[in-house]
């Protein structure tokens, strides 16, 4: 049990990559929170999964983008829980198009959930966690914000500014025992990958030398290792979970 008495907030875990992030820690002893914004069914359905495990969680709904709403959720999560030793920053959107087509409302939206959501969590969040001297804080770039993609420049712009905010806040919670982290994963298994066409799936696996694509439960894996006191000397990095379709 790596993360037994701990109390993990996950956002965007109403289903994909973030669901099973909830359930690695929950498999783990942690008390986990399952936050979405779009999909209070599938967060419920993801709580429903921690507790059929024997897991213990709750469900806190807030839009991270929203500075309103990330403090009455997370001053909930403090009331009901007592404190917070991890948070997974995973809550993201893609409004994908070429440069010259992309209005300033898809780039604005992007940017303000994927980067703008995490600093706005990440400052609420550490200011508990620097008073109790322990945190570990994992947001998900992504291998897009590390190679660039065509039709994605709002989305990968706005990863690559989650490396540098990662790197930065690194340095300056390390004091306080807090370490920050990022993952980069490539192309994940989830539902919204499978609705792709079949011609881009073969384009994206073509590029991967491992020659599949990862299961979410993989990239859980690796954050349940930077959740765990085995990464207390890591921080400041950035992971790719990626096949290899970025070195």
């Amino acid at each position: 049990m790596r993360l037994s008495g701990k109390v993990a907030l996950v956002t965007g875990s109403a289903r994909g990559i973030g669901r099973a992030i909830a359930l690695a820690f929950c498999a783990e002893g942690a008390t986990v929170v399952v936050s979405d914004v779009g999909s209070d069914a599938g967060a419920r359905e993801t709580l429903a999964a921690l507790t059929a495990a024997g897991g213990k969680g709750m469900v806190e709904m807030f839009d991270v983008s929203d500075p309103a709403q990330v403090d009455v959720g997370v001053k909930n999560i403090l009331e009901a829980q007592g404190k917070i030793d991890i948070l997974v920053n995973n809550a993201g959107i893609t409004r994908d198009n070429l440069l010259l087509r992309m209005s300033e409302e898809e780039f604005d939206a992007v940017v303000r959930v994927n980067l703008k959501g995490t600093y706005l969590l990440t400052k609420t969040v550490t200011r508990h966690m620097m008073k109790q001297r322990y945190g570990r804080v994992i947001n998900i770039s992504s291998v897009v914000g590390m190679m660039g993609n065509a039709g994605q420049s709002n989305y990968a712009a706005a990863k690559a500014g989650i490396i540098g905010f990662t790197k930065a806040t690194a340095r300056e919670l390390a004091a306080r025992n807090i370490t920050v982290n990022a993952i980069a994963p490539g192309f994940i298994r989830t539902a919204m990958t499978a609705g792709l066409p079949e011609a881009v799936q073969k384009g994206f696996l073509s590029q991967i030398p491992l020659g599949r694509f990862a299961e979410p439960a993989e990239v859980a894996e690796l954050a349940l290792f930077l959740a765990s006191d085995a990464s207390s000397y890591i921080t400041g990095q950035v992971i790719g979970i990626n096949g290899g379709m970025y070195m």
